[in-house]
């Protein structure tokens, strides 16, 4: 195993890419197994960092890679199985501020499925908000962007709160983000992200949206 770990370590389509993680059969994200997992992260990881331009990440060892060595050349960051009180502990006023607040270029974030979150009804609000305020130079920002899952309501960005979201950005070039209903997407494009000229999303029921949201996006007059 080390010998293989060894050669593969010193490939550079794994040092640009690199995944300390593992997928299950059945789609399920795991953290890589013990020895596995110790002899990257002690003795690897050291000696590529500054190679590194793209980590995929699980809950259990996200913030303990994060901070083990410096990442120079790190902007892509896939966050897998995120829950609520992981998203504000990382993307809040953390110390991992100065990677995420000009490093990174690219986030694709899966969030945790409703087995780990305790209370989602603003899950997708919080990250969103958290993500947009602290991402100085994030251009691309995808959820869910690696399995083709149905998407459960309450991970699905919503206006219609009683705190609507008031984020904004002027680097995000591309969105791929689920919304509740047609307003919640139309409200994403009212002027907010400045940059914005790719944007996916699905949306879940398509209420005729009222006349003050159709006005407010420019293009629709």
């Amino acid at each position: 195993v080390n010998i293989r770990l060894d050669k593969i370590a010193s490939d550079p389509i794994f040092t640009d890419h690199l995944a300390l993680l593992k997928r299950s059969l059945n789609d399920i994200i795991k953290l890589l197994d013990d020895p596995i997992f110790d002899r990257l992260y002690s003795e690897i990881l050291p000696t590529i960092h500054h190679k590194i331009k793209w980590l995929d990440l699980e809950p259990l060892s996200m913030e303990r890679v994060l901070l083990a060595v410096d990442y120079p050349n790190l902007h892509e960051l896939s966050l897998f199985n995120i829950e609520r009180e992981l998203a504000v502990r990382l993307f809040g006023e953390s110390h991992l501020n100065r990677i995420f607040k000009n490093q990174i270029t690219t986030l694709n974030i899966t969030l945790a499925g409703n087995n780990i979150i305790v209370s989602t009804s603003d899950i997708m609000n919080i990250v969103c908000t958290h993500i947009l305020t602290m991402f100085n130079n994030l251009i691309c920002l995808k959820f869910h962007p690696y399995a083709d899952i149905y998407v459960v309501r309450e991970e699905r960005l919503s206006f219609s709160l009683s705190e609507p979201p008031t984020f904004f950005s002027s680097s995000l070039m591309e969105l791929h983000i689920n919304v509740e209903d047609f307003t919640d997407c139309l409200y994403l494009l009212d002027g907010r992200f400045k940059q914005l000229h790719t944007f996916y999303v699905d949306v879940h029921w398509f209420p005729p949206p009222s006349p003050v949201i159709i006005n407010k996006v420019g293009y629709l007059n």
